[in-house]
């Protein structure tokens, strides 16, 4: 019989076709036998949602979130025993299981990074993330939004080369993966990503770095500005779903979450520990952002807002992800109050329910004000940005 981390290897579809009921177990431990693709397995956790036709939206003690369809789910039981996430020594052990016998682990404070590239890149990376980490908490303490310390060990995956990452990520991205060189899943709740020192030809060095000062010395050139600014990005997203800052499977709006990434991602090249500073000007986004400005329709930020089109297609993704920058980095300068409230009511959002377009305008306007005038103000402030 598998268990629960054999099936974390396939992607699951949960479609919700009906009325739900957000009724998560309070008390006990809930045993969901399942069956997906033949393969017998248990999801041991928590019920967060369950669907008047059955299916079943679950917490793993792993963090990672089930979303079953009616048809996987055999048996549902529950103990006497109380929810508790696994602890590192549990997670590093399931890790070990999962990933080939290559792989070892490097433990920090808040992450487990389970990795086969050298030693000193995986403990580069955890210093990284746990600043990181300390930094986005004290930044929304300080604007007056507490948030929690994350209820599981985060955990990230290195692959030694760009083909092992791709030979894995595939499973989950698909094709895309061609062009991803590092994301976080929203399902498992893990980061995944390659050493950025060991891409052939990109970077002068002959060999993998062994010690932090030459992984310093080979990610402070510009070449590696955008690899490095996308890891600290993905790392910025597990951060915000993991500390109370928004909520996976809700309806979190897309250009705030990658707003947010964004505003966060900015990498600090003079620095041997790559990233020091938050919400430094995003000079990429900024000057796609000017780009725009010669051909951006009258109502950008309405369509930006009311629903995650732009976001998503191909076609127009670079000039959203440019506008949910430069948005983002207007409200917290400008209006942060306005937004920290308005964030605030989007983390309490619950799971699997979905606001149509005029609500998500009218919940905006509601916290941060007009649209109109924010986005005059806006339009006013980029034009003026350095």
């Amino acid at each position: 019989m598998f268990g629960t981390h054999d099936l974390t290897k396939h992607s699951l579809l949960f479609v919700v076709c009906c009325i739900l009921s957000l009724s998560p177990c309070a008390y006990g431990l809930d045993r969901i036998a399942v069956r997906i693709e033949d393969r017998p397995g248990e999801v041991v956790g928590k019920i967060l949602v369950e669907a008047e036709d059955g299916g079943i939206l679950a917490l793993s003690r792993d963090g990672q979130i089930w979303p079953l369809q009616p048809g996987q789910i055999a048996e549902v039981r529950q103990d006497e025993s109380p929810f508790q996430p696994f602890t590192v020594e549990e997670t590093s052990r399931r890790l070990l299981n999962e990933m080939p016998e290559n792989f070892r682990i490097h433990t920090t404070r808040h992450y487990v990074i389970c990795y086969n590239t050298t030693p000193a890149y995986a403990q580069w990376c955890g210093a990284l993330f746990e600043r990181l980490q300390m930094a986005f908490l004290n930044f929304w303490s300080q604007k007056g939004l507490t948030l929690s310390e994350p209820e599981f060990p985060l955990v990230a995956i290195i692959f030694s080369d760009r083909d092992s990452y791709q030979e894995f990520a595939k499973q989950e991205l698909g094709s895309a993966v061609e062009h991803i060189i590092g994301y976080y899943s929203f399902r498992s709740n893990h980061m995944i990503m390659y050493d950025l020192t060991a891409v052939p030809g990109q970077y002068p060095v002959s060999r993998n770095p062994t010690k932090a000062s030459e992984i310093a010395r080979v990610l402070s050139r510009p070449l590696a500005e955008r690899t490095v600014a996308t890891i600290i990005h993905e790392a910025t997203h597990q951060i915000a779903y993991n500390c109370g800052l928004q909520t996976r499977y809700a309806d979190n709006p897309l250009w705030v979450s990658e707003g947010i990434a964004l505003y966060f991602e900015t990498p600090d090249l003079n620095s041997s520990r790559g990233w020091r500073t938050i919400g430094a000007v995003n000079r990429v986004r900024l000057n796609q952002f000017k780009k725009y400005l010669s051909y951006r329709p009258e109502d950008s930020i309405e369509t930006l807002l009311r629903d995650d089109n732009r976001m998503k297609n191909p076609q127009q993704m670079k000039d959203a992800y440019s506008e949910a920058w430069a948005f983002t980095y207007f409200l917290l300068r400008n209006h942060p109050e306005e937004f920290i409230e308005y964030l605030s009511m989007l983390s309490e959002k619950p799971r699997l329910i979905w606001d149509d377009p005029q609500e998500r305008i009218h919940e905006f306007q509601h916290y941060v004000g007009d649209l109109e005038i924010r986005e005059r103000e806006f339009l006013r402030y980029m034009k003026r940005l350095r």
